[in-house]
């Protein structure tokens, strides 16, 4: 699993500091979190193949979290792409997309479906073989959501040594990796356990911005690999997350401590600050595995 951070400020872009967006590599899957302005320029800065991205999820209607899809719709056209663009986000953003085009007369030549979000509970909204994704209602000033990436659990793995000793034919290979007792050659039946190995722990990756401290997520991210939490203000100007509804590093680690997450990444500052060891340290008081969201960096789970 792995997160590259395009950008991670709040509010406006400037030179040195870029809107909200995120890839989230997982299971082969390429997911686009949010998409601020800059985003492609971004994506090209940090090599990423477009054509991989298929699903972009949007989280709310600020702009510094979408002003830079409108963009990236286009400049998919332009590079003649043919496969399907799946877009989840909250219900309004449709219509703003499908407004800009329609008055430039830029339809894509590509299907653009867009998935409307309007639930305040926690659902399901993608699904595979490999991955589901589910909806992190948050507390924010207007309808937001954070998402919920987690992978299915992985297949057994074989012992070669095993097998081969146990005399099991390769065509039951596949119902040994699903768990399944298998017989060999010779009828008898050989136990799942005595020719495989544990998988790998599925991983699962919560994104969590924008939002006011709210405890009711942590049902929902309970025990999740990697947090992604919003930390706007320091704790010494917590009245501004008040009146805007963000949060500090401070509250982000409380809900990573009480959620029993592995691992805490802090991101979507104010750019009133000029460095941000402070919000690390801060968050450090309550939960001792934090990272710092940083534009261009990646982290490999």
């Amino acid at each position: 699993m792995k997160l590259t951070i395009l950008g991670c400020h709040s509010a406006t872009p400037r030179t040195n500091t870029n809107p909200t967006s995120q890839v989230l590599e997982i299971k082969n899957h390429m997911f686009l979190i949010d998409c601020g302005e800059g985003t492609q320029v971004e994506l090209r800065r940090n090599k990423i193949k477009f054509s991989r991205i298929k699903h972009i999820f949007i989280s709310h209607l600020h702009g510094d979290h979408y002003f830079g899809l409108v963009g990236l719709i286009n400049t998919f056209s332009l590079l003649t792409r043919e496969s399907e663009l799946h877009i989840y986000a909250p219900k309004g953003l449709k219509e703003v997309i499908t407004l800009q085009m329609k008055l430039s007369k830029g339809w894509t030549n590509y299907p653009l479906i867009f998935h409307e979000l309007t639930s305040k509970t926690s659902e399901i909204i993608y699904e595979d073989d490999k991955v589901e994704v589910y909806t992190i209602p948050l507390n924010h000033r207007i309808y937001t959501n954070g998402f919920l990436f987690k992978e299915k659990e992985n297949e057994r793995k074989i012992d070669i040594t095993a097998v081969t000793e146990a005399n099991i034919n390769v065509a039951y290979f596949r119902k040994l990796k699903q768990g399944a007792d298998v017989e060999n050659e010779d009828g008898v039946l050989i136990k799942n356990e005595a020719v495989t190995k544990d998988p790998l722990p599925a991983k699962s990756y919560a994104y969590c911005s924008d939002t006011a401290y709210t405890e009711s997520i942590i049902p929902i991210i309970n025990n999740t690999t990697v947090l992604y939490h919003e930390s706007t203000f320091l704790e010494k100007n917590e009245a501004l997350c008040v009146r805007t509804k963000h949060s500090t590093p401070k509250q982000a680690a409380t809900i990573a401590e009480m959620a029993k997450v592995e691992t805490l990444i802090l991101g979507h500052y104010s750019t009133r600050y000029n460095g941000y060891d402070e919000f690390k340290s801060e968050a450090e008081t309550i939960f001792k595995n934090v990272h710092l969201a940083k534009d261009g960096k990646s982290f490999e789970f």
